[in-house]
């Protein structure tokens, strides 16, 4: 089994939030309706875990038993989910784990794949990192910052700017970037999944 997280904010006033671009990148991803907030329903194949606040998918991917999950828990717990589907299914966790969420130093529509590395003070990777008790899994990094002509990086200085920036809602037209992107993306898991890590940061970093 294989694990694919995109880590968000639960509730429907994150929906298409920058801070919420794995659950967006998932849903892309695997082609699923997006609805409001991480709730199982009706609207969505997505499916409540038993024993930990998270919702999941399972499927095959790239030929491999695949589960996605979704942490239900606010993103500074998302390591609580992580952990314990980790026990449920014995998983090894730099083969077997990779983490898809938001990156400040990237720009929209650019991702990278790295390994074994520090949080970064992303708050929900150093919840994964403290509760894995290790670094040495994937992440797909998402870029979520505009960018000047020049390529120059347009973020927020200062916390509470930084908080907004990160709460506020993305517009069409970068929703639209990022769907652009999870084709790449998906190329990408299929490369770590079926090969390896270093081919696929090789490829696509």
């Amino acid at each position: 089994m294989k694990l694919i997280v995109g880590l968000g904010n639960p509730g429907e006033e994150y929906e298409n939030t920058r801070h919420n671009t794995g659950y967006i990148m998932l849903d892309f991803i695997l082609g699923l309706p997006r609805v409001g907030g991480v709730k199982a329903g009706k609207k969505t194949p997505w499916k409540e875990y038993n024993g930990a606040k998270a919702l999941f998918y399972k499927d095959s991917f790239a030929g491999k038993p695949t589960e996605f999950l979704k942490p239900a828990a606010f993103m500074n717990n998302s390591g609580i989910a992580v952990a314990y589907i980790k026990e449920k299914h014995k998983l090894n966790t730099a083969k077997d784990i990779v983490v898809i969420y938001d990156d400040m130093d990237l720009p929209i529509g650019k991702m990278k794949i790295s390994f074994d590395k520090s949080s970064g003070g992303h708050n929900g990777l150093e919840s994964i990192i403290k509760k894995l008790k290790t670094k040495e899994f994937v992440r797909i990094r998402v870029g979520i910052s505009p960018a000047a002509p020049s390529g120059k990086l347009k973020k927020p200085a200062g916390e509470k700017e930084v908080l907004k920036f990160l709460l506020g809602k993305y517009k069409e037209k970068e929703l639209a970037e990022l769907k652009k992107l999870s084709k790449k993306v998906s190329e990408a898991l299929e490369v770590i999944l079926t090969e390896s890590k270093e081919k696929a940061m090789s490829l696509y970093n």
